[in-house]
């Protein structure tokens, strides 16, 4: 990549976390944030994502689909982002507590890959971590994030179904809530 391709891309990244800010604080104040997610967008939305390949953190590829049969608590967040940043403690704490019982969080950073990997390190991530540019952002909207911001969660069941979704920060609690019906 180019100097002026990363320029490019970073002026690219801000232009949308500004967007991205906006939007979601619109949609944050409107409703709590959760979002319908229709009976086909729940099946088609998940299958895009089992249908994904991406880096993780020492750039090999890894199929999402390596997943399928677990409860996931897909996230798509970047170390840039406040909410992500605040919200990724909690979900290293749910993985420690469900990960014996069948649940994998799985992060997918809209980031640089030394970025997503310093973060990480820093704050002791203990579930895959994928990585992708804006790009994998297609794969938030097939799961229901028209809006395009960040972070957003979705939780997937065993059978393959989104059974929820939420965008901006998910609480510990709400995610509890969530997740404990799927067991």
């Amino acid at each position: 990549m180019t100097k002026l391709q990363q320029v490019l891309l970073y002026a690219g990244v801000a232009i949308l976390a500004l967007t991205a800010g906006v939007l979601l604080r619109g949609q944050l104040t409107s409703s709590n944030g959760s979002l319908e997610v229709p009976a086909d967008t729940a099946r088609k939305g998940s299958e895009t994502i089992f249908a994904a390949s991406l880096p993780d953190l020492t750039n090999t590829l890894q199929p999402i689909s390596q997943w399928r049969g677990k409860v996931m608590v897909v996230n798509f967040w970047a170390s840039w982002c406040g909410p992500c940043r605040e919200e990724i403690p909690e979900f290293i704490e749910l993985q420690k507590k469900f990960g014996d019982r069948g649940v994998v969080f799985v992060g997918i950073a809209v980031d640089q890959i030394e970025r997503a990997a310093a973060f990480s390190k820093q704050i002791g991530i203990n579930y895959p971590v994928l990585v992708g540019d804006l790009s994998v952002m297609a794969l938030a909207d097939a799961a229901g994030n028209r809006q395009g911001a960040l972070p957003f969660t979705v939780v997937i069941d065993r059978s393959g179904n989104i059974t929820g979704s939420k965008l901006g920060r998910l609480s510990r609690s709400k995610l509890e809530g969530m997740l404990k019906p799927l067991l």
